[in-house]
Parts: structure tokens; C-alpha cells; sequence
């Protein structure tokens, strides 16, 4: 059944005019008058709706019935991001949504070669948003992944937090896996490197506000690539995979 978000009040009985976007969709998938869509407002749960209208720029539905089913991680997981070249941001955050990310924080360090005025990390921003949106539509979450505003690592790292700060890095003794065989599951933020990972000066600044270094394995995985095999590794050890 298609899935669309919709940022909205839902309830049983709403007639709801769709998004133009949202209206595209629907005659690209062909829907007829009286099959069902599925839609979720970001607020918990899920909509049945039917089709009532379908016109070139216009579609409205009436939502008929509601399921609490939910998508989610039994703990909270943040990825900390630093920004990469070209569209590897854009992968990366479709890939976490996916996997079941809770938040994204994009980074600023001092090996980002991408450095965002204010105008172009607000047009970055909304782009993001709405690769979150796509992306749990997709997968069936009902709930999306909450956005932080791209900030500097130092601000960032400096800042307190009742997450576990997890710091991957090559130089890291201790697994990933292996740390948390030995955790229950909790709530945790992954620390991502820019393309030739952080600074020794980022990583000691890291440490000496309690981040914990650990490592994905005896490969240097690029920095897209890093944050999808560690959220993996988290579900497949703490039971979601």
C-alpha cells in the first residue's frame, strides 16, 4: 500500500486534501477512486485512507481507520555526521533513516572539504528534511528522524550529553560489536569522520569529553560507508537485525 507523510492532525474521518507532490505520486501509481493509501504525520502511528477525488492537480482521500504499528529501534541513535563531498550526505542519511537512526547531526571538522554559508545550509536543511521524509515512507516508519542544525565540531563535542558519544576510529583497541556484546541496549551517538577522518587534535578533544574510541574492523571504511556499518553492527548485536 503506497505510504505518503503528511504534516498534519489525522484522525478517523478527516477528509484530507492531498500535497500537489503527493497528487503526482498518486497518478504516476495509477490509484483509482476507492483503493486505499497509507498516511502518518511523523506523530506516532498510521492512517488507512481511500481515495475520493483524483484530479490532474488535486486528490483528496477520507481517512477510514487507524493502527498504532511502530518502526522503531528500542533505543535512541544519533548519528553525527561530518559533512562529505558532493551528494554522499544525501545517501548517508536515506541509509541511517532506513536502519532506524533517530537523529541526524551534521558536522563541521576541520578536514570537511564542503563548507556551508548560512543561505546554502539553509537550502542544505530543507533538502535533508525532505530525504527523511522520503526515506520513511519507504521503509514504513512512522516517526521521523529528528534533523540538528549542521554545527561546528567543537561546539558540538563540547557541549553535555546523556548519550554514549562513540568515536570510530581506526586507532581504536576495542571493537564496536565486541563493546557492545557486553552493553545492554541504550541510547548512543556515532561519530562520523569527514574524508581523512578527524584531526589527532579532534580526536583528543573528542576523548577528553568522554567519548569512547572504538572501531569497525581492520578496514578504513570511507566515511559514507562508516555510520551504515555501525548502526548495523548495533542492530544486528542489540537484536533488531
Amino acid at each position: 500500500m503506497p505510504r505518503f507523510y503528511i504534516p498534519q492532525a489525522l484522525s478517523i474521518g478527516t477528509v484530507v486534501s492531498l500535497p500537489e507532490h503527493i497528487t503526482h505520486h498518486i497518478h504516476v501509481l495509477r490509484l483509482a477512486i476507492g483503493e486505499a493509501i497509507t498516511l502518518f504525520n511523523g506523530e506516532g502511528g498510521e492512517f488507512t485512507a481511500t481515495m475520493q477525488t483524483i484530479e490532474r492537480r488535486r486528490a483528496v482521500a477520507e481517512v477510514k481507520a487507524f493502527s498504532p504499528r511502530e518502526a522503531e529501534l528500542p533505543y535512541a541513535l544519533t548519528l553525527a555526521q561530518a559533512l562529505p563531498e558532493g551528494s554522499k550526505m544525501d545517501w548517508i542519511i536515506e541509509k541511517a533513516v532506513e536502519l532506524g537512526a533517530t537523529a541526524i547531526q551534521p558536522i563541521a571538522a576541520q578536514r570537511c572539504v564542503v563548507r556551508l554559508s548560512s543561505e546554502r545550509a539553509a537550502k542544505k536543511y530543507e533538502h535533508w528534511k525532505n530525504i527523511i521524509e522520503a526515506a520513511a515512507e519507504q521503509c514504513g516508519r512512522n516517526r521521523l528522524a529528528h534533523l540538528a542544525e549542521p554545527e561546528q565540531f567543537t561546539q558540538w563535542i563540547a557541549q553535555s550529553d546523556l548519550h554514549h558519544r562513540i568515536l570510530l576510529s581506526p586507532r581504536a583497541t576495542q571493537s564496536l560489536s565486541d563493546w557492545a556484546r557486553h552493553q545492554p541496549p541504550q541510547c548512543v551517538s556515532l561519530l562520523i569522520g569527514p574524508e581523512g577522518g578527524f584531526t589527532e587534535q579532534e580526536e583528543n578533544m573528542a576523548l577528553s569529553q568522554g567519548a569512547l574510541s572504538l572501531s569497525i574492523g581492520q578496514r578504513v571504511l570511507r566515511t559514507e560507508t562508516a555510520g551504515i556499518a555501525a548502526i548495523s553492527a548495533l542492530n544486528a548485536v542489540w537484536g533488531e537485525l
